[in-house]
């Protein structure tokens, strides 16, 4: 770094402001074929379908800027209604699709229920949205998981969470497909409470369904992204996965073709200037892709490209990183925020590599996103690019807003690919179908309640106090089932911690009959801590509050024994080894070893069922790991998920050895 560069970066910190630059402020106006309202729409659907009785049409919800809407259109479908709460979201929607595009606060029922009415008068074929998720209490929780186990539907009389409100819409319009997409958090909280319900809700309503966490870098997107998809499909048909595309887009194949710029230029002409797009064209087929749709008259303009002014201080420190720096890797003197909490404030971007996410963070601060060779943060063009927006689409309102719905949106290239599987899915002779969660866990509570009053090959999974869980989980970990039956009947009759402690004696004396004294020591001190502490081992949720006993034990004492406060109670979604085997054998996948915590728990899941059903189901989960779906040879003649099983319709081996207790 020149002398002189590195004598500003270290001068007085609050001497280095920017120009504030504001705008330009795009305005468009709306799409040649707009409707202003239900009455125009409805007249221009049924000029649509006397075109083309063929054609499915879609609405649209959460549709931001139209990413989803956009790939969609471009798979075949027809998008005929968005709806969005955003004002900048909504005109930009506006401008670049026919139809009706409301601006609506879905929180509110009377606006669902009349987007849903005007749904179903259409008789609109799809519906796709990507509801924003909030956090949601346990009260919350306690009252959805209330109606799922009566069947009742979603009340009409509160605000609802969005993902509630579209789920609402689905339950009145019953469309013939859905397309649900949002953030992973959604699918992969503690109890997965979200992603269960909106399964149950859809397979109740008669749909096939299908989840996964999509990579969108596998279709075609520069970026790394993960997006969750729920798919439903009615009819009998069976939505299919579409296969990824070879091609790969590393961020300099996306966006170097754009030309220089420097941070905070503003071209000549406000919303109508432009930068001058080099003569030597695209060079790479996703630049091609992008230009594609260019109007003739203006090829040689890239709209949009421009970003914030960089600070003095922030260029040296551009100049200085590369794509592997940290911010905490910076001399002291360069930084101006904490390096312990901002240990990555400033990422520069690897051009051989996919672009971070880009979210609508990027509306705050581009220091996420870097330009790999300019001192500068990302233009709106260059972001829009790294979501897949071709190069004509136009963001309404200024920059900030551009960059908001530019990282709100859907990637128009993945919404591409779901758009031509729901159509393949719908027109290609169906797969056999599965059965639904709801009838696998009703397989296994049936399964779990006939051998609770048999034996179970892990006993304290029927066990009356949470005591008896914490001791059995302890105690016997790794013990082989001759031990356990030896032991359990004796150290279970100890149900509460100060039980344990007055018969500490035998206790201890009973633990070294199989090397596990350690371990019974451990639990005595455990033991005491309660006692000290009454209130804890039964509040609806102790987890993470009890010294020496692991999050995954009390998540299974919680599973296992109910308290006085039975709604309150979280059904977590236990994803150790065994379990995640018998996913991966029934579904004929790899989530024991890839993505366990997110695929892998998503496929138990589905087998256990919507809050409020799944208990006794996950608890077969666990004893069928440490009983018949053994590591090796298990006994498939005996699993009640046999008939669904891919590994036991292919006919594994099977014996009848006794096994060591795995983990659940």
């Amino acid at each position: 770094m020149p002398p002189e560069v590195r004598h500003r970066a270290a001068g007085k910190r609050g001497g280095y402001g920017v120009k504030l630059v504001r705008g330009p402020f795009v305005r468009l106006e709306p799409h040649a074929d707009s409707c202003a309202d239900a009455g125009e729409l409805a007249a221009y659907v049924g000029r649509l379908r006397a075109e083309n009785p063929r054609q499915l049409l879609a609405a649209d919800l959460f549709s931001g800027a139209g990413g989803l809407s956009l790939g969609l259109e471009h798979a075949g479908l027809q998008v005929v209604l968005g709806v969005d709460h955003d004002p900048e979201a909504t005109e930009t929607h506006r401008h670049h699709f026919g139809g009706l595009t409301l601006q609506e606060d879905l929180f509110d029922p009377a606006k669902v229920d009349a987007i849903a009415e005007l749904i179903r008068s259409l008789r609109l074929e799809v519906l796709v949205g990507g509801p924003p998720c909030q956090p949601f209490s346990r009260a919350g929780r306690s009252k959805i998981r209330h109606r799922v186990r009566l069947g009742l539907a979603e009340a009409h009389d509160r605000r609802r969470d969005l993902w509630e409100s579209f789920l609402a819409v689905v339950r009145q319009v019953e469309p013939t497909c859905v397309l649900m997409e949002n953030v992973p958090d959604m699918a992969l909280d503690r109890e997965m409470f979200i992603f269960r319900t909106v399964v149950h809700t859809f397979e109740d309503l008669g749909y096939s369904v299908e989840a996964r966490l999509v990579d969108t870098s596998t279709y075609g997107v520069p970026q790394f992204r993960q997006r969750l998809i729920v798919a439903a499909v009615r009819g009998g048909a069976r939505f299919v996965w579409p296969e990824g595309t070879p091609e790969r887009v590393p961020l300099w194949n996306a966006i170097g073709d754009l030309p220089e710029v420097e941070g905070g230029w503003r071209p000549e002409g406000g919303a109508d200037g432009w930068s001058v797009y080099e003569p030597t064209g695209p060079l790479t087929a996703f630049q091609q892709a992008m230009r594609a749709r260019i109007p003739r008259g203006q090829r040689n303009r890239v709209y949009d490209h421009i970003t914030r002014p960089v600070r003095d201080d922030d260029r040296a420190v551009f100049e200085l990183m590369d794509s592997t720096t940290l911010y905490s890797d910076l001399p002291d003197e360069m930084k101006r925020y904490r390096d312990d909490i901002f240990d990555d404030k400033y990422k520069k971007l690897d051009e051989h590599s996919f672009s971070r996410t880009i979210t609508a963070h990027i509306a705050k601060d581009g220091y996420w996103y870097i330009h790999p060779r300019q001192s500068r943060t990302l233009t709106i063009r260059e972001a829009a690019r790294l979501q897949t927006f071709p190069d004509h689409i136009r963001f309404a309102g200024p920059p900030s807003a551009a960059f908001r719905q530019i990282g709100n949106a859907v990637p128009p290239r993945l919404g591409e690919h779901l758009g031509g599987a729901l159509l393949a899915s719908l027109t290609t002779e169906p797969a056999a179908p599965r059965p639904s969660t709801t009838e696998l866990a009703a397989r296994l509570t049936a399964w779990f309640n006939e051998k609770k009053e048999a034996a179970l090959p892990i006993p304290w999974l029927a066990a009356r106090t949470r005591w008896q869980v914490i001791v059995g989980e302890i105690l016997f970990e790794r013990a082989s089932t001759d031990q356990i039956r030896l032991l359990w009947p004796l150290v279970s009759a100890w149900e509460t911690p100060a039980a344990t402690v007055e018969a500490a004696g035998s206790f201890l004396e009973s633990a070294s009959w199989i090397g596990r004294k350690p371990r019974a020591e451990l639990l005595l001190d455990v033991a005491r801590w309660l006692i000290g502490h009454p209130d804890v081992l039964d509040a609806p949720d102790p987890t993470g509050r009890i010294p020496h006993v692991a999050p995954s034990v009390l998540d299974l004492a919680v599973l296992t024994v109910r308290t006085t406060d039975v709604d309150g109670s979280p059904e977590p979604v236990l994803g150790g080894r065994g379990v995640l085997r018998l996913a991966a054998r029934y579904y004929g996948s790899d989530v024991d070893h890839h993505n366990r915590m997110s695929d892998g728990r998503m496929a138990i899941a589905r087998l256990v069922g919507g809050p409020g059903t799944a208990r006794e189901a996950h608890l077969a989960l666990i004893a069928l790991t440490n009983s018949v779906c053994r590591p090796s040879d298990p006994l498939c003649d005996e699993c009640p998920l046999s008939a669904g099983c891919t590994m036991a319709m292919a006919g594994p081996g099977r014996s009848k050895e006794p096994a060591t207790r795995q983990t659940a």
